[in-house]
């Protein structure tokens, strides 16, 4: 007999970050949820669109959901960019009467002061990297690719705005995660990239600093066994196995369980 601890009253929507499509984003985790009783459906929102265009394809996204499931409300669990998509999708399309609530793992509400950095470079930089990156990901499937109007919503300007105007709505449960590289030695994939940003931020997960993951209701700090780190692509089980050192283990796909576990003890 199958596991129920996860079968919570409102199925769940799982929303990836920038860059990747919902093929394979999450590892081990939504066969596992629905192991453990949940009904598990993903976002399907493009890879390299803004946080706007996103947002509205979310919102058919999670009609669509409502009407196959009879349910009146849906949980959202959002990873990276992902989190913005769904804070505007809530806080500035309508759209909180039909969310039960939000987890963010690991998504940049603070902005990033190495974007920042970034962004001062020679526009024509990001224009030529932007038509190669819209190319590409128009014929991945995406309908509104926008690599330089979604790399200016990573900067603190964008984000200090996009806060004031998405403020978190009432009758929501928010909770927040966020995940630390150890070093630049704990993830061969992202080791210059949490390099860079701890010499400019802080401690980071190879994308997103710690301070900037943090909203309302913060959870925890992952940080893997005996203190390994957790990459930003170790936060959606890239690996699709546990995390281990020393003898210990740390499986990312349990924090996931906990979290909708939770939802459900919640009466969610």
């Amino acid at each position: 007999m199958e596991a129920q601890d996860c079968k919570t009253r409102y199925p769940i929507i799982l929303v990836h970050g920038t860059g990747f499509r919902d093929w394979g984003y999450w590892g081990r985790v939504p066969k596992e949820l629905q192991k453990h009783g949940a009904a598990v459906y993903f976002g399907g929102q493009d890879g390299w669109a803004t946080v706007e265009e996103n947002a509205r394809a979310l919102r058919a996204r999670v009609e669509e959901v409502l009407a196959e499931t009879g349910s009146d409300k849906v949980h959202l669990i959002a990873h990276s960019k992902g989190g913005l998509d769904v804070r505007y999708l809530v806080s500035s399309l309508g759209m909180a009467p039909k969310v039960a609530s939000v987890s963010l793992v690991s998504v940049p509400n603070h902005g990033s002061r190495t974007m920042d950095v970034l962004s001062r470079m020679p526009g024509f930089l990001f224009r030529i990297a932007g038509f190669f990156v819209n190319l590409w990901y128009r014929l991945l499937g995406d309908r509104h690719p926008d690599f330089c109007g979604v790399c200016y919503q990573f900067t603190t300007a964008w984000a200090k705005n996009f806060n004031l105007q998405n403020p978190d709505a009432d009758g929501v449960l928010y909770r927040s995660y966020a995940g630390a590289m150890r070093s630049c030695r704990s993830d061969l994939f992202m080791w210059w990239q949490n390099l860079i940003i701890g010499l400019v931020e802080g401690e980071n997960d190879g994308l997103v600093t710690t301070e900037s993951a943090r909203w309302t209701g913060f959870q925890e700090v992952w940080r893997g066994a005996t203190g390994r780190g957790v990459s930003h692509m170790d936060e959606v089980d890239f690996r699709r196995r546990p995390l281990r050192r020393h003898g210990e283990s740390f499986d990312v796909v349990e924090k996931y369980i906990q979290m909708v576990a939770e939802l459900k003890e919640q009466g969610m």
